[in-house]
């Protein structure tokens, strides 16, 4: 599926969603591959359009896991999951109702979902909910993303006051579930596509001039990054669909890791091998770059290296 160009991302997302389009098999059922190809070709397409894609698609899949039952409609509205900073909103219970109370940051799609999963601390620990967006008492806050990056995706700060939240799930249930992680990877498999876009620019510059030994080297190395990327992303969703119930936690820090860094490659070989041209010529280029910098800021860095350098030291043998 690819954003017709008279199409912004956002109307381009909330058609798909109506027409099924983002209805995808499950991680863990057998057709994960399948999965993560669509991931890719929607971050190959466009980073904005993959964003709130794979938030519908995880949304669809914790509700599957979770046993939540909503109402017979809603896999054909657009969701989206704002688990950010679970402290930042707190959920107290009121005899058998549950209402949210704070302000979330990082709501992708703010303007643009329907419904929405959303964690929330309670006194009993951290739990998840879901909302109707445009229910009394859910404001989003106007002028929270002056970035330039993933601006088209209507990332804001939403205040919650008193909003009603059906609760999914018990205490914790979030991030326990196994399928925790495979949302993870869903979001790598939207890194690599997204990589892949800004690699599609040095390609076709290769295929329509000649450049010079030094670009060519830079676009050899590319691939390389990218072949084993490939690699290492599909490896990973044979092993969610042969074992899906296991804890897949060091399986997607290496795959997301690996990802990241082949991303941070092409970005850097793509810029160095054809200059400012593009950057500041090719708006569309422009544009991939910028939302793929700041989408992969949602890796943690350094902090998610040393959970992965935790993991590795924790067996007895790290399979090498």
């Amino acid at each position: 599926m690819v954003t017709p160009a008279d199409e912004d991302p956002g109307t381009a997302f909330r058609s798909a969603v109506h027409a099924a389009l983002l209805d995808l098999p499950l991680p863990g059922g057998g057709r994960t591959r399948e999965r993560f190809q669509r991931f890719v070709e929607l971050g190959r397409a466009d980073l904005t359009l993959a964003r709130l894609g794979e938030g519908h698609a995880d949304a669809l899949a914790i509700l599957t896991e979770l046993d939540a039952t909503i109402d017979p409609g809603w896999h054909r509205e657009p969701w989206g999951v704002w688990a950010a900073a679970p402290a930042s909103v707190t959920a107290t219970q009121e005899g058998d109702r549950w209402r949210l109370t704070g302000h979330r940051p990082w709501c992708s799609g703010a303007g643009l979902l329907a419904r929405a999963l959303v964690t929330a601390t309670a006194g009993d620990g951290v739990r998840l909910f879901a909302i109707d967006v445009d229910a009394a008492g859910v404001t989003p806050l106007a002028d929270t993303w002056p970035a330039v990056g993933m601006a088209a995706s209507d990332s804001r700060t939403v205040s919650f006051d008193g909003v009603t939240a059906l609760p999914v799930g018990g205490p914790g249930s979030y991030t326990a579930r196994p399928g925790f992680w495979h949302g993870g990877l869903g979001v790598a498999a939207c890194w690599y596509g997204g990589a892949v876009g800004v690699a599609d620019t040095l390609y076709d510059a290769a295929r329509h001039r000649r450049l010079n030994p030094h670009a060519m080297a830079h676009l050899g190395a590319v691939d390389a990054v990218l072949t084993a990327a490939r690699a290492v992303l599909f490896a990973a969703a044979d092993q969610i669909d042969a074992n899906p119930t296991g804890d897949a936690d060091r399986l997607a820090h290496q795959v997301r890791a690996t990802v990241e860094a082949a991303a941070t490659t092409v970005v850097d070989r793509v810029g160095r091998a054809l200059g400012a041209g593009p950057l500041c010529q090719d708006a569309h280029h422009a544009r991939r770059v910028a939302d793929l910098t700041v989408y992969l800021r949602q890796s943690h860095a350094e902090a998610d290296l040393a959970r992965l350098g935790e993991l590795v030291a924790a067996v007895g043998d790290p399979g090498w």
